[in-house]
């Protein structure tokens, strides 16, 4: 082959100055640590709450009180009976007994709920009375109906068998709210149970305090609205509805204004309108320092004080930009979502927060062992989501390591670790306090750690049926294997295959350990359909085509994947290119060859079929569960075990393609 040709041609005037622009890439102002970043732009604002308004009280649930209120009312408003009986004077009633009953005279009038009283209760009298009823003039107790028998004559009469105290079975007007006493205090935040109080006493509106109204912007010409078709290249810009509702979470109003492309003008002139309207901006994306990142640049010529801070020594989360233009806050928070989550809660709730006069939140924190070492960059503090299960009489916290791109780490951690900038690593087995994401974490009825498949929701989703809740933690099959032999999951599914047997699963096993049968799924060859060097062929044959061809690139699979086992066999220690790209999913492997990023690789035939590539079955794989014995008799287990053999559920998994094992 000709060496020139294999060389790309020299870049036009255009594209080499954007390549030039791109390869000298903007430095942050300055990288300062996050309490140093936090002090510059809280000493610039005025964290206080903004201001107030009326609401009428069908909306006030979820709204801070702007000032304390006095009660206008008696709650009751009236003494009220409290039992279905009779209205009496305590003193007619002494000494009556089963054996020695006394006779009260019926008053004319029944007093429902709502109705006024016409008649006193004069000495020797009742007045028959519902729960809710007014007490009578001249009547101090009520007795239940079931103490009394109807004496018939004209007028009746009923035979009291019990003495009652003066006060027993009435609420007296004012005993639950009185009047002129403070019934909330400003800055309460209104939940039910402040409706309610408010209603009692016939509060029709209140004053709260005014939502600060934060726009919302992302920035990039890869982004696409939810609903739209993905182009090559695209995501969805999902950071907007998440700061969106995080935002609502932490008492503001947001105004969300979409997705702007990657233009200097275009984000200048909205980020002017949303000053212009609201209280506070947050934006993500556009704030690191390589090709197309300008929002720092645009926000620093919006006006003084300018920017306070353009890099914070946190991973995730270094880009972060904190600006205040006039007395308005500005976040520019990092493009990949959970950097920007995690930044966001830091430095822009708080903020918001304070605007809306709630108070600052205060996380729960539990001490839990970290099983793992989790090495980490000098410099820079770093935080490790986790997920939180029940060891042998102690928590442990899993790392969720998906990346600061992950849209859904956030959603399946329980709270988060953090390692001091001037640590190199976190050693495994160490203690470690894990501060808690919204409520108390909750310990699941089921722990599953190991290797994920589609077909695996479909019993999970028959647990979920139930009210069980799963801890599913994907970290492969080798992972799994660790974590059921440390005794931190009750199941690890795993698909490896012994090199020297070729049998599935079974060499994993140890003391303490069982295997449970769970289904095959084929594995094969994957190719886009229509290329002529594997159309037609069998798996064998094609692999041999590709390792002929240097231009033909493959897509790996991690180590300790099972599948990376069955690739390494028929590779025969050849590395061809495309070897080092080790994805960690089928999925990822199929998107690869999809997209075409690779030519061809190994995966199981659903993934095949969902990405409409091509398949050359090689052979079965076996993907099982291997059971740490001592949680056999839990009944979550119990319940994975039946699920397992339901035949709905292995319906389910056939119709994916595999094929469930019978126990």
């Amino acid at each position: 082959m000709n060496s020139d040709r294999s060389k790309p041609p020299p870049p036009a005037g255009d594209l080499l100055k954007k390549i030039r622009a791109a390869a000298r890439q903007e430095q942050f102002l300055e990288v300062v640590s996050p309490e140093e970043a936090k002090t510059r732009f809280e000493s610039h604002l005025d964290l206080k709450p903004l201001g107030r308004e009326k609401v009428l009280l069908a909306n006030a649930l979820g709204r801070v009180l702007a000032d304390d209120l006095a009660a206008p009312v008696d709650a009751p408003p009236f003494d009220r009976s409290n039992v279905d009986g009779f209205a009496v004077s305590a003193s007619d009633t002494e000494g009556a007994s089963d054996a020695a009953p006394r006779k009260l005279a019926l008053n004319a009038e029944v007093l429902t709920c709502g109705t006024a009283p016409a008649l006193t209760v004069a000495p020797g009298t009742a007045t028959a009375i519902a729960t809710g009823g007014v007490i009578p003039r001249g009547a101090d107790a009520v007795v239940m109906i079931e103490w009394t028998d109807l004496f018939e004559a004209d007028p009746p009469a009923i035979e009291l068998r019990r003495a009652v105290a003066a006060g027993q079975f009435v609420s007296y007007a004012g005993s639950d709210i009185a009047r002129g006493e403070n019934l909330l205090r400003g800055g309460i935040l209104i939940g039910s149970r402040e409706i309610g109080m408010l209603a009692a006493c016939g509060i029709a509106e209140i004053e709260v305090v005014r939502k600060p109204k934060v726009a919302v912007l992302s920035t990039g010409d890869e982004l696409v609205s939810p609903g739209e078709k993905l182009k090559p290249g695209s995501v969805y810009d999902s950071n907007g509805a998440i700061i969106a509702a995080a935002i609502s979470e932490a008492g503001g109003e947001p105004v969300s204004l979409g997705a702007f492309p990657d233009d200097e003008k275009q984000l200048a002139a909205a980020l002017k309108r949303a000053l212009d309207d609201c209280d506070m901006v947050v934006l993500s994306g556009g704030t690191s320092k390589g090709a197309g990142d300008f929002s720092h640049t645009v926000v620093s010529k919006l006006g003084a004080p300018g920017i306070l801070v353009h890099g914070v020594a946190l991973k995730p989360g270094k880009p972060l930009c904190l600006a205040v233009i006039g007395k308005k806050p500005v976040v520019v928070l990092p493009g990949f979502p959970t950097s920007a989550i995690f930044t966001f809660h830091a430095y822009a709730a708080p903020v918001i927060r304070a605007f809306a006069g709630q108070p600052p939140v205060s996380a729960e924190q539990i001490n839990a062992k970290v099983p793992v070492r989790l090495p980490s960059e000098m410099g820079r503090k770093e935080f490790v989501l986790v997920a939180l299960v029940a060891g042998d009489g102690e928590t442990i916290a899993f790392p969720i390591s998906k990346g600061s791109g992950a849209v859904t780490t956030f959603s399946e951690a329980d709270g988060f670790l953090e390692i001091d900038a001037l640590a190199s690593a976190l050693d495994a087995n160490t203690e470690n306090k894990i501060t808690l994401l919204g409520r108390a974490a909750r310990i699941p009825d089921l722990v599953i750690v190991g290797s994920h498949c589609v077909a695996l929701d479909a019993v999970l989703s028959k647990l979920a049926e139930q009210g069980l809740s799963v801890r599913r933690i994907s970290v492969g099959s080798q992972g799994g294997v660790s974590a059921a032999k440390r005794g931190e999951c009750d199941l690890a599914p795993v698909h490896l295959v012994d090199p020297k047997t070729g049998i599935y699963n079974e060499y994993l096993l140890s003391p303490g350990l069982s295997l449970v049968k769970g289904w095959e799924r084929m594995q094969g060859f994957l190719y886009r359909p229509g290329d002529q060097r594997f159309e037609g062929k069998r798996a064998d044959e094609a692999i041999k085509t590709a390792l002929a061809d240097p231009s033909c690139l493959m897509v790996n699979r991690n180590a300790g994947a099972g599948t990376r086992v069955l690739i390494d066999q028929k590779l025969g220690g050849k590395k061809p290119g495309g070897y080092g790209n080790q994805p960690k999913s089928h999925n990822a492997a199929a998107a690869a060859i999809a997209q075409g990023r690779a030519d061809w690789g190994i995966a199981i035939s659903s993934v095949a079929k969902l990405y409409g590539l091509g398949f050359l079955p090689i052979a079965p794989e076996h993907y099982d569960f291997l059971l740490v014995e001592q949680r056999h008799e839990r009944d979550a287990v119990k319940a994975f075990f039946k699920a397992l053999r339901d035949p709905d559920v292995r319906a389910k998994i056939e119709q994916l393609g595999m094929r469930p094992v019978d126990a």
